[in-house]
């Protein structure tokens, strides 16, 4: 993927992190498989586009650039939700990574700028796959209150990529106004 990027656009200079998925494997009887492809995803896939994006920017002496992680509430907040336990640690890991990033990009003296945005409930295909056995399930999950549009998730990217260069906004957390957690 980066060396097409390379091809085509010479190189990035903003990298979005956006993949994310969770599976209803609870910690005390899930499958490790399910397990392994959150870790995967929402881990280890985010960590190789940032090394990538990093080392893009690094060639090209790109010092203005940006990484955002999108992540999620989970990870600032676990839910009373067995299925849910998992995902959580995978999107703490994703706060851990985006700050000790930042910490990282400061050592090496960068400007490049890192930021968490995290969403609360999105209308998306996600509740979709999580709840795959269950459609009904899923869909009752976006009809219990007014969800947050990924346009709105949007809106939050363009508001931190359009702070000045000399403004860090390491964390944006958003939900829906009625969602309680």
């Amino acid at each position: 993927m980066f060396s097409a990027i390379k091809t085509l656009y010479q190189g990035v200079d903003v990298c979005i992190n956006n993949a994310g998925l969770a599976r209803p494997e609870p910690l005390l009887y899930g499958k490790t498989e399910g397990w392994r492809n959150m870790i995967d995803v929402n881990i280890l896939a985010l960590s190789v586009c940032t090394r990538e994006a990093y080392q893009s920017m690094k060639e090209r002496d790109v010092d203005d650039g940006h990484i955002i992680n999108i992540n999620s509430m989970s990870g600032h907040r676990v839910l009373a939700s067995s299925i849910s336990h998992f995902y959580s640690a995978t999107k703490f890991a994703v706060t851990a990574l985006t700050e000790g990033l930042r910490q990282e990009l400061r050592e090496a003296k960068s400007l490049i700028r890192v930021t968490c945005i995290s969403p609360g409930l999105v209308e998306t295909e996600f509740a979709f796959r999580l709840f795959n056995d269950a459609p009904e399930k899923a869909a009752a999950t976006y009809e219990s209150l007014k969800c947050l549009k990924a346009e709105d998730v949007a809106n939050a990217v363009v508001y931190v990529l359009g702070a000045p260069p000399h403004v860090q906004i390491g964390d944006v957390q958003m939900r829906p106004t009625e969602q309680v957690s």
